[in-house]
């Protein structure tokens, strides 16, 4: 007798490491979910830098392959595991998971998920949690921003990005803001940016520091890494606080710690997956993040959307600057 056949679904999958074109479209099985587990079926993935670099080999945690890229998405809860009551079917969720998301259904264990306003879409649901709650910790949690305080974001249009520059605004700090191009620049203005300035400026380190009175900038997003490392440094105040949540350049940076003595400089590294495991500084995002949602005051700014089979060619994108906004893939396309 034959056994039964198993249900498949599309889904990306990665077999080896390396650039975007390693990703293939295939039939795999639809996930059950376990004790304390939901099966989402996937509306829209945000994807992030990191999930490149997961592709690639690079990222801060080994990639283990074959694997489904996809850790941030958002979708409808079409099944519950055992012991699971915290959501009902039907209902719409973000969720951070991990990997899994680029494909028709996705599990995720029951503290992954994160509820949306019923006001926003699936693509502004999954372009919210992982670049709003870093925004929160870097300029809050571990950046210690006040009100009045300058604050330089960079690549200021992208997913982290844009929600920085509305964080910051909301709480009350006057933003620099840092881009590839003037359409990025105007998108930064927008949304409330102080002073915009182009990365590539020849004298982009003395107008930084100008802008901010002449003395510097307290607080810094650095998400540049490599050689530019160093001139988050110099554009930094004595005493300011350097936030490192990124590495988009890929390459390696040299810090010089008797520098950071002399200036009194502060340089604190920020990852979202073990930032969630602080339970209390999740809860006292989630409550400063709602309010900011539900008057308008954030709004997730979603980019350029693809279909399930343009996978690579949405990370190819990322990887070449051309996006801006949250990059996000919809698997029913």
């Amino acid at each position: 007798m034959l056994p039964p056949m198993t249900d498949q679904m599309k889904a990306i999958v990665v077999e080896r490491l390396g650039p975007p074109d390693v990703m293939e479209i295939k039939d795999i099985p639809v996930p059950q979910p376990g004790e304390g587990e939901i099966r989402i079926e996937v509306e829209a993935v945000g994807i992030n830098f990191a999930d490149v670099l997961a592709v690639a080999g690079e990222y801060l945690t080994r990639t283990r392959v074959p694997y489904t890229p996809g850790m941030e998405f958002a979708g409808i809860v079409e099944s519950l595991g055992e012991g699971v009551t915290s959501v009902k079917v039907g209902q719409r969720v973000a969720c951070l998971g991990g990997s899994g998301a680029l494909a028709k259904y996705a599990v995720v264990k029951a503290t992954g998920i994160i509820p949306v306003p019923e006001s926003f879409t699936g693509a502004q649901a999954a372009a919210f949690p992982v670049s709003y709650f870093t925004a929160y910790h870097g300029l809050k949690t571990l950046g210690r921003g006040q009100e009045g305080e300058w604050v330089l974001v960079q690549a200021a249009a992208g997913a982290l990005g844009t929600a920085s520059v509305q964080l910051a605004k909301a709480m009350g700090m006057k933003v620099i803001a840092m881009a590839s191009i003037e359409e990025k620049l105007q998108l930064a203005r927008d949304l409330g940016a102080d002073v915009t300035l182009l990365q590539d400026d020849p004298d982009r380190v003395q107008k930084v520091r100008d802008a901010a009175g002449g003395k510097g900038v307290p607080l810094i997003l650095e998400v540049v890494g490599g050689p530019r490392f160093q001139e988050s440094l110099d554009m930094a105040a004595d005493q300011g606080r350097v936030i490192v949540i990124g590495n988009a350049s890929r390459e390696q940076a040299n810090m010089r710690p008797v520098e950071l003595m002399k200036r009194n400089l502060t340089v604190t590294g920020l990852w979202l997956t073990s930032m969630m495991n602080d339970r209390e500084a999740t809860v006292a995002a989630a409550q400063a993040l709602t309010p900011l949602v539900a008057s308008g005051q954030v709004t997730p700014q979603v980019g350029p959307t693809y279909a399930l089979a343009e996978s690579a060619r949405a990370f190819q994108d990322i990887l070449d600057r051309k996006t801006i906004g949250k990059v996000v893939i919809e698997p029913g396309r």
